[in-house]
Formats: structure tokens, sequence, C-alpha cells
């Protein structure tokens, strides 16, 4: 999708910057993790929309800065595959806390989960590159997020329909991607 192409080209040049100063990529990663916790804490401020912003850009661009610098590493995978898991938990419950609908909320992150777990579990049974862009990666369901906290904060009523689309959205992207994934693994 558009959103994520641009975001990756945004990422690498920034990424580029944060390699000269000398930034680890890990520090950056748990950055992202601190700026989640941050819009939890802060989510009913009507500035609160920046911290999952600069959450999002630590998490784009410690990737890109551990493939500029040379730097990747299983570890560091790791440890940026459970802080994105954990700062998308924390995003959702932000949601929660200005009364977005638990049912809705956990039918949101557990379709999220399951695309996340569809494409580690392929690449641990042999599949090198998934191949495919859903309707619902990461930048886009932050992008959700963020509409919905600006809605919230704009005093838009009925922001819960925007709920229900990212709903429809990650359901589209586990059929998406489970289509493409039993066409490579017949």
């Amino acid at each position: 999708s558009g959103v994520v192409k641009a975001w990756l080209s945004i990422s690498f040049i920034m990424a580029r910057v944060l390699c000269k100063l000398k930034i680890s990529a890990n520090l950056l990663t748990i950055s992202g993790l601190l700026f989640a916790a941050l819009l939890y804490l802060f989510g009913k401020e009507v500035w609160s929309p920046i911290f999952l912003v600069l959450s999002l850009m630590a998490d784009g661009i410690d990737g890109s800065m551990a493939i500029i610098s040379g730097k990747a590493s299983k570890f560091g995978s790791l440890l940026d595959s459970v802080v994105d898991r954990i700062s998308e938990v924390l995003w959702v419950l932000v949601l929660y806390k200005i009364g977005i609908d638990q049912e809705v909320l956990l039918l949101i992150i557990i379709t999220a989960f399951i695309q996340e777990y569809l494409r580690s579990r392929s690449g641990g049974l042999g599949l090198t590159d998934i191949g495919i862009v859903t309707i619902a990666e990461r930048p886009v369901r932050a992008s959700f997020v963020f509409i919905i906290l600006i809605f919230f904060h704009l005093n838009f009523t009925n922001i819960i329909f925007v709920a229900y689309l990212w709903m429809i959205f990650q359901i589209v992207s586990i059929i998406t991607i489970t289509k493409y994934l039993r066409s490579k693994f017949r």
C-alpha cells in the first residue's frame, strides 16, 4: 500500500542520519516501546498522538538502521518483534481507555497478532520472503489508531465505526495472507 511504501522511504532516510550519530538499533527499539507506554499513559491528552508517531518511527527506523549499519542480528530481530507486539497492545489499550468497545478491540488485536504469526511461522517453515503486503500492515494499523485518537480529541461521535473498519481490514489481511501462503506451501 502507499502508506507502507512512503513510510519505508522516510525510515531509510532517518536511519542514515541516526547511524551517523552512532545510536544503536536496539536502543531505538526500546525507545519505541517507551513511546507506546507514554501513549497509553497520556492517551486522553490532545497531544498524545505524537507518542504514537514516535513509537512507529522508532520501530521503522530501528530495522532500517540495522540493515544500513550491517549490524542486523537475530537477537535484534527477536527484540523488535516482541516490542512490536507489546507496543501494539498498548496502542489498543489506549483505545479502550477512550471508550472503544473491548470486544471490537480484542478482535482487532487477535487478528493483528494472527497476521504477524502467519508471517513468522511461515518463515519458520522455510519461506524466506512472504512477498505480499496486506491492507493492514503495522503502519496502517498505527494509522487507524491515530485516526481514532484524532476523532476522539475532536469529539466526533461514532468513532467505533473506524474501529469496525480496522477490524474488517484485519480480517481481509488474514484471508489475503492465508491464501498466499496456501499457494506457497502446496
